[in-house]
């Protein structure tokens, strides 16, 4: 085994601890949440075929939905090649897929070209963010580190498209007959010879994967956790009609009880008192937790919501911030104590009655 080999399947363990222990985390703070029934599995497979891959809602934004589409598709055929990336590492070998054969090419030529046009889209999303001032970026909700965390995840998805694109330029260098259509073109106005095109392959081949690593493990805090979560989140889609209320159990006894007398229902001894509605963070359904956790802040639904259009301070954006930071401050305390109270909760401190 190799030195570089070695350090490699170090990082990879460590990379995959660290992220095995936020998806712990966050499997710990889901338990803290009310249930949130799934039926229809046919038709939720649909929905993530036409809405998720087919990113048909994204295109009602033309111009935006187009860019987002591209790094999304871009980002699914890029993957094949990070999945060999960690199959040479660990085993010290070189493009271990090429066994693939034409449509090793065919896909590794896509993800070239994807990677060119994922970072003109990022290029174009800075710009746009610092240049347009796009109204639904703004808001109460949006504090400087908001900003910030959307600069850093578009920087570091540049730079992860910079590093694989000098990748596959130095490779072009090193080998003529290649199948990357826009690196070929780099390699060939950049004054490198093949014997130094080789020592910066293995510079970019290190940042891109390194990078990658970093972004993963970065992103169970950030805003782009929607990257793994969006997915999900559209099969487990709402399928009822957007104005159904679910009725609680106990209301439901209690008035069957009033019609009819002769119906047997008594109350458990000993039960916790049923809270209606929703007071503080462990009230939510596991479904709304996760929503707050795909959301991008993009400020979309805030844009469209009628209340906050005529000026009322209602941002449905906002809900879903900080019930996701309401659960990070409070859901490490339930789960070592359930009857843990710091005198706060989700209603009045963060979301006020107005």
């Amino acid at each position: 085994m190799s030195l570089s080999q070695l350090i490699f399947i170090i990082t990879l363990f460590v990379t995959i601890g660290v992220f095995a222990y936020s998806v712990y985390r966050l499997a710990r703070f889901f338990k803290l949440t009310k249930k949130y029934p799934i039926s229809n599995w046919g038709k939720r497979v649909v929905l993530v075929l036409k809405i998720a891959f087919g990113q048909t809602k994204i295109f009602r934004f033309p111009f935006a939905g187009l860019l987002h589409a591209i790094v999304f598709w871009g980002f699914l055929v890029i993957l094949f090649g990070s999945i060999e990336m960690v199959i040479d590492g660990v085993f010290g070998i070189h493009k271990s897929l090429k066994v693939l054969g034409f449509f090793y090419d065919i896909i590794m030529g896509f993800g070239d070209v994807f990677a060119f046009l994922i970072a003109v889209a990022i290029l174009i999303f800075i710009v746009r963010r610092i240049s347009h001032k796009v109204k639904r970026f703004d808001g109460q909700e949006m504090t400087p580190k908001a900003h910030k965390d959307a600069f850093l995840a578009l920087s570091l998805i540049f730079l992860l498209m910079f590093s694989l694109l000098g990748m596959n330029s130095m490779e072009a260098i090193m080998n003529p007959e290649n199948p990357y259509p826009v690196s070929n073109f780099i390699g060939s106005i950049l004054p490198f010879c093949p014997c130094k095109a080789e020592g910066l392959y293995t510079f970019f081949w290190w940042m891109h994967i390194e990078l990658i690593f970093i972004f993963a493990n970065i992103l169970p805090y950030s805003k782009h956790f929607h990257i793994f979560m969006s997915i999900p989140n559209v099969f487990l889609s709402r399928l009822e009609p957007l104005g159904k209320l679910n009725t609680m159990e106990s209301i439901t006894k209690e008035l069957q009880l009033m019609m009819n007398p002769e119906t047997t229902y008594a109350p458990q001894e000993n039960a916790e008192p049923i809270r209606f509605g929703i007071k503080d963070c462990e009230d939510v359904t596991w479904k709304t937790y996760m929503d707050s956790l795909t959301c991008t802040q993009c400020g979309r639904c805030t844009s469209v919501c009628p209340a906050a259009q005529t000026g009322r301070k209602l941002s449905p954006r906002k809900l879903m911030m900080d019930l996701r930071a309401r659960m990070n401050e409070k859901a490490p305390h339930l789960i070592k104590d359930k009857n843990y109270s710091d005198g706060k909760s989700y209603l009045n401190d963060y979301i006020s009655l107005e």
